[in-house]
């Protein structure tokens, strides 16, 4: 099923210049939601999963689902004080300025394998903010899939070393 026609541009959107790519029609029709879950999980290619990773918020969208079906454990990240245990922090780029994410310390064990997902890739930032936090917990990233890449923002170039995957480019 092509899944173009349930991603909507939102011109200016959060700010003048940008193009947002909205998802939620994605969610308003319940076979190309189906598509795209089905989508992500065959990007896995049968890899072992022990956690699914997923970003604050639109990367809370799939993960579970993801995780459930992978008979993993799901793990959020969150932006910093959102949540409510002791947090191995991370401090990544921005267009302008930094911010900060945060997993939980005992979320993944060492040597567990760790699949990283995420509505979209643009610039890259927080997926490799990501990866540091599972690789510094231990974990080994087997792959970071996404719904959607932004190609023209080179967001793969923050994540070389990394099998990256997705189901839309653009």
């Amino acid at each position: 099923m092509d899944l173009h026609p349930f991603v909507r541009d939102i011109q200016d959107f959060p700010e003048p210049g940008v193009v947002f790519k909205d998802i939620t029609p994605m969610f308003n029709d319940p076979k190309a939601l189906n598509a795209a879950f089905e989508g992500l999980l065959d990007l896995v290619n049968g890899k072992p999963v022990d956690k699914v990773v997923g970003m604050e918020s639109r990367g809370f969208f799939f993960a579970p689902m993801l995780a459930n079906k992978l008979g993993a454990g799901f793990v959020p990240v969150r932006k910093k004080g959102k949540l409510p245990y002791t947090t191995l922090s991370e401090t990544y780029d921005l267009e302008y300025g930094t911010d900060v994410l945060e997993i939980h310390t005992d979320a993944i064990q060492k040597g567990e394998k760790v699949l990283i997902h995420d509505d979209v890739l643009a610039t890259g930032g927080t997926a490799s903010a990501v990866c540091r936090l599972v690789e510094k917990l231990g974990g080994e990233v087997v792959q970071c899939n996404f719904l959607i890449i932004l190609d023209f923002l080179n967001g793969k170039d923050k994540l070389k070393g990394q099998e990256i995957v997705s189901l839309l480019n653009y």
